[in-house]
């Protein structure tokens, strides 16, 4: 997957296509990327209008959505559960990509031991299993509500407390089969480590398009879900008042699910630092050992290095330990090479704007090498400098410095002239612009990729809170220049948009990442006259989304501002109180 006409990078990164669309035939993700913008400037319908996208069935008329708008329920209790339903769909295939997608791979390759097949299959079968009777039970009880079953008295059906607080109940039965996941984890990290076959099966499948994200995330899901549900109580028991039918069996099925989110949450958090620490490592070449007991990530992004040759976009990693910094150049992997480390303790940061001439400009000295690096913008500036000062007194409080990183090949460690490696790196992404279409796809669509062509960079805390905000639906779509609505089942998950034909569908046709873009309201000067409508823009690019509902229109945007605009620390260190730094 790629992304385009990516501009503000002082080293001008490559131009590529906005969004990421999924060949039906082709053998990977990324592979068919329908429209690159090879020059900025070039006028080009966007990429997502294709025949896979444009298919006229898959257009709905205005007049068909009005009429199914006033045959629905309206009560905002009724869009809550519906909630439950569009995501426990995405859930359920979620599942299935572990149960049935690669249980199937992994049966016809001798590439795991029967040990961690037997850990990872007998744990997620459950799962599935109870998850396709509860989904099931929910779309039930919507078409109870909905009136359109045979129940001619509806009143009594139209609530789901009660389905939820029975289902959760029930899940408390399955929490052995959740605690088991760290171990799941741990134990397919470590058996992709000892043996070259199993990792590069488990590389192979990260390409199919139904993983459509890293393979260690489908793992965590579980977890996540409980937090999903435990939100959208909360969201039902304040809408309801004490009198109301349905507020009893919501209130019961809160204090349940909270119980397990309590239990498990400390579990989640060791875990989703620990997949964050392997899946960066995929990112990175010249660093052995990045996962070490103790490591705790904390941000990522694209910033400026001074050097003698000038400005240079590099990829900074920050840990609760050390500081990598690093270059993207053309490799057949896709990978980022680290240049160099700076150990946090000992270290000092200060602005240094005035000193260099150069804006949002920070000094970092080490006890053994300085940079000066320069952010985008004063917010990243303040968010760089805000988590390394934390991580330096982290460090401080420790036990003393890190131990030194095993690199695969040694990083430069030079003084801020440094030359030959930049000026090999420079070739890299000069060779880079003109060979797009030849890179191996894989690890071309991660979230450090949209940072650097998106010049921002993401924190452990929007990771969390991106985890939180998940949601799935149908959504119409209009482009900028485009006059019809086109009706899309949209996966929103990873700070990206994921784009299907329907809900049935086992991967996406296509995927935009939201880094970096823009969430607004229309405005009357673009005529769009309907309700419920957001539009998203980054640069030239605009999308507007039409929402069913006032309740859907807001959780949209709840979710998509969640992505597009990164929590200050300190309103997420309030929102995620057991974060483990």
């Amino acid at each position: 997957m790629v992304y385009s006409k990516i501009g503000g990078s002082l080293t001008g990164s490559p131009h590529l296509s906005e969004l990421s669309i999924n060949s039906q035939g082709g053998p990977s993700v990324a592979n068919m990327s329908l429209s690159p913008n090879l020059s900025p400037d070039a006028k080009q319908s966007s990429p997502l209008i294709s025949p896979l996208l444009n298919d006229p069935s898959c257009i709905r008329t205005d007049d068909e959505e009005e009429v199914k708008r006033k045959r629905f329920p309206t009560e905002k209790a009724y869009f809550i559960a519906k909630e439950v339903a569009t995501t426990e769909r995405t859930y359920l295939k979620d599942l299935e990509v572990i149960t049935s997608w690669f249980q199937s791979a992994v049966s016809k390759e001798d590439c795991m031991p029967d040990t961690l097949k037997n850990l990872i299959f007998s744990n997620f079968e459950p799962l599935h299993k109870f998850h396709t009777g509860f989904l099931k039970e929910i779309e039930q009880r919507l078409a109870l509500w909905e009136g359109r079953s045979n129940a001619h008295i509806k009143g009594d059906y139209q609530r789901i407390g009660d389905v939820m607080l029975k289902n959760i109940q029930s899940m408390k039965q399955l929490t052995i089969h959740l605690w088991k996941h760290n171990e799941i984890l741990t134990e397919l990290e470590n058996g992709i480590k000892n043996s070259r076959k199993l990792e590069t099966f488990c590389r192979d499948f990260e390409l199919q398009k139904v993983c459509y994200l890293p393979l260690n995330t489908f793992l965590l899901r579980p977890l996540h879900r409980l937090m999903h549900y435990k939100q959208i109580m909360e969201r039902l028991c304040k809408h309801y008042p004490p009198s109301h039918i349905d507020f009893r069996d919501s209130r019961a099925a809160l204090a349940e699910i909270s119980e397990m989110v309590g239990q498990l949450h400390g579990n989640m958090i060791k875990m989703e630092n620990f997949q964050k620490l392997h899946e960066l490592k995929k990112d990175l070449i010249g660093i052995d050992n990045l996962v070490i007991p103790g490591r705790e990530f904390i941000r990522l992004g694209s910033l400026s290095k001074l050097s003698g040759k000038g400005l240079q976009q590099r990829m900074f990693f920050l840990f609760n330990d050390i500081l990598l910094y690093t270059s993207r150049g053309l490799t057949a992997s896709n990978q980022f090479k680290v240049h160099g480390h700076l150990p946090l303790y000992g270290m000092t940061i200060e602005e240094s704007e005035e000193e260099w001439g150069v804006p949002y400009c920070l000094t970092l000295r080490g006890q053994h090498q300085s940079i000066v690096v320069a952010a985008s913008t004063r917010a990243e500036m303040d968010k760089w400098t805000e988590d390394i000062q934390m991580a330096i007194d982290l460090a401080e409080k420790s036990s003393g410095p890190a131990p030194e990183l095993l690199a695969s090949s040694p990083p430069d460690n030079k003084s801020p002239d440094e030359t030959t490696v930049d000026q090999e790196s420079e070739d890299d992404l000069s060779a880079s612009r003109t060979s797009l279409e030849r890179q191996s796809p894989h690890r071309g669509n991660t979230t450090v990729h949209v940072c650097w062509h998106r010049n921002t960079s993401v924190s452990m805390i929007d990771f969390s809170i991106a985890v939180e905000n998940q949601l799935s639906g149908n959504l119409l779509r209009k482009f900028k220049n485009s006059n019809g609505w086109q009706k899309l089942w949209v996966v929103f998950t990873n700070f990206c948009m994921f784009f299907y034909k329907s809900h049935q569908d086992n991967h996406p046709l296509a995927s935009l990442p939201l880094l970096g873009y823009s969430l607004t309201i229309p405005s009357e000067s673009e005529n769009i006259h309907k309700d419920y409508v957001f539009k998203l823009h980054f640069k030239s690019h605009v999308y507007y989304f039409r929402a069913e509902s006032e309740y859907t229109f807001e959780r949209w945007m709840e979710v998509i501002r969640s992505a597009t605009s990164s929590a200050s620390r300190t309103r997420a260190l309030s929102h995620k109180e057991l974060h483990a730094y």
